[in-house]
C-alpha cells in the first residue's frame, strides 16, 4: 500500500483517528477500575499530545527526565511526576526550580538521594515530594529488600525537606511473557509486591498517598488492578508500535508510522528505503508476546519487514514487494519501540483520511539531562 502523504521523507505520522480511539479507550479504562491515569510522556515528547491526555482526564503526567519536565511545565502543564531517580545537585535545583510554579514529585531509592535533595531544598517553601520505587522483576533500579526500605523511610522521616508521597513501580519484565497467562502472572505478582511495600510503609506511620504502578501492556489487555492501587502510569498505548501491537495480535491500535521512500532497488529483491538507524532505530525485542521479526513492519504487506539498517538506510529482501514498488514511492513502517523513535524527530505529522490535518513538536526530544 503506497503512500503519496506530500511530506519529506524519513517522517514520523500519527494516525488522528487512531490517536484519540487510543487515549479514549485508556482514559475510559482508567475511570472503570477507579484510578487516576498518569500517562508516560517519555513515549512522545510531545506537548501537543500531553494535553490531549490531560484534556480527556489524566490526573497528571509522567516523565523520566528533569528537562522533559521543564518542557511539560513551560507549555502548561501543573502535575508532573519523574518516574527515575534523580542524582546530582544541578538537576535536583532545577526541581526545586519547578516547585514554585507546578506539582512535581521524583523517584528514589537511596539515601544518599534523600541527603542530596535535603540539602538542596533547604530554604524552600514546600517540601520536595518524592516516591519510593520497588523493584519488581524488571532487575533495573528500585528498593528490594525490606530493611532498606524501612531505612529510607526514616531517612526521609527524619529530613527536614523531603516529604514522602508513595510508592511506584514499573513492571516492563511483563514485555518477556511467552503467554498472556503468564504476563498476567507476573503483573499481579509486580502489583502485590508494591502494595506490600505499601503496607510497610503504613505499618510504619508513613501512609502512602499514592501507589503507582505502570506498563502498557496488562492495561491494553484489560487486566483488573489490584485494591489498594491508586494510580497507573502507562506510556506506549498512545502511539503503540510493532512489539505491542503483537501482544494484541494487531496492528489495528498503532496511530505512529514512519513514512519511508524507495530509493534504490539494486538487485530483484533488495529494496532500500531512505530510513536509517537514525530514524528507526536498531531495537528490537526478542522473546516473548512482543517479540518482533526484523526491525519494522511494512504497512499494507504481508509479513514484509525492515531486515537491517545502515545510517541512513533500511534494507528490505523480499521478491514480491519489490516487484509492487517503484522508486520514488513511499511506504508506512510501523516501528518495534516508538518511545526512542520519537526521539529522533523535530516533528510529527498529524493525519487524517490520507491527508496532514496538524503538527506536533516533538519539544521534549533531547531532553536527556
Amino acid at each position: 500500500m503506497m503512500n503519496d502523504i506530500q511530506v519529506d521523507t524519513p517522517a514520523l505520522l500519527i494516525d488522528r483517528k487512531i490517536l484519540k480511539q487510543n487515549i479514549t479507550s485508556m482514559q475510559e479504562y482508567a475511570d472503570r477500575k477507579g484510578v487516576n491515569l498518569r500517562p508516560h510522556t517519555k513515549t512522545h515528547k510531545m506537548p501537543k499530545l500531553a494535553k490531549m491526555q490531560m484534556e480527556a482526564g489524566a490526573a497528571g503526567i509522567t516523565v523520566a527526565k528533569v528537562g522533559e519536565a521543564e518542557v511539560m511545565a513551560e507549555a502548561g502543564i501543573r502535575d508532573i511526576f519523574i518516574a527515575n531517580q534523580i542524582i546530582g545537585r544541578s538537576k535536583v535545583g532545577r526541581i526545586r526550580k519547578l516547585s514554585e510554579s507546578v506539582s512535581i514529585s521524583f523517584g528514589v531509592d537511596s539515601i544518599y538521594s534523600v541527603k542530596e535533595i535535603d540539602e538542596v531544598f533547604e530554604g524552600a517553601d514546600e517540601k520536595a515530594n518524592v516516591m519510593i520505587e520497588i523493584e519488581v522483576g524488571e532487575k533495573r533500579s528500585g528498593i528490594i529488600q525490606p530493611d532498606d526500605f524501612t531505612a529510607l523511610l526514616d531517612e526521609i522521616k527524619n529530613s527536614r525537606n523531603v516529604s514522602f508521597k508513595g510508592v511506584f513501580s514499573h513492571d516492563g519484565h511483563t514485555y518477556k511473557a511467552q503467554t498472556t497467562d503468564e504476563l498476567k502472572e507476573l503483573y499481579d505478582d509486580s502489583s502485590a509486591r508494591t502494595l506490600h511495600f505499601a503496607g510497610l510503609a503504613r505499618n510504619h506511620g508513613m501512609e502512602c498517598e499514592v501507589v503507582s504502578i505502570g506498563s502498557t501492556p496488562p492495561f491494553v489487555l484489560g487486566f483488573d488492578i489490584p485494591e489498594g492501587i491508586t494510580e497507573i502510569r502507562p506510556g506506549t498505548y498512545i502511539l503503540m508500535d510493532g512489539s505491542q501491537a503483537n501482544v494484541l495480535g494487531h496492528n489495528d491500535t498503532c496511530a505512529a508510522t514512519i513514512l519511508t521512500t524507495i530509493i534504490s532497488k539494486p538487485t530483484d529483491e533488495r529494496v532500500i528505503t531512505d530510513v536509517g538507524a537514525k530514524g528507526i532505530t536498531q531495537q528490537h525485542r526478542k522473546v516473548g508476546l512482543t517479540a518482533t521479526k526484523g526491525l519494522g513492519k511494512v504497512v499494507g504487506f504481508d509479513d514484509v519487514h525492515v531486515d537491517s539498517v545502515f545510517d541512513e538506510h533500511a534494507i528490505i529482501y523480499d521478491k514480491n514487494f519489490s516487484d509492487e514498488v517503484e522508486i520514488g514511492e513511499k511506504v508506512e513502517i510501523i516501528m518495534n519501540h516508538i518511545c526512542p523513535v520519537s526521539n529522533l524527530y523535530e516533528k510529527a505529522y498529524i493525519v487524517e483520511n490520507g491527508e496532514v490535518v496538524d503538527e506536533a513538536a516533538v519539544s521534549a526530544r533531547g531532553k536527556l539531562q
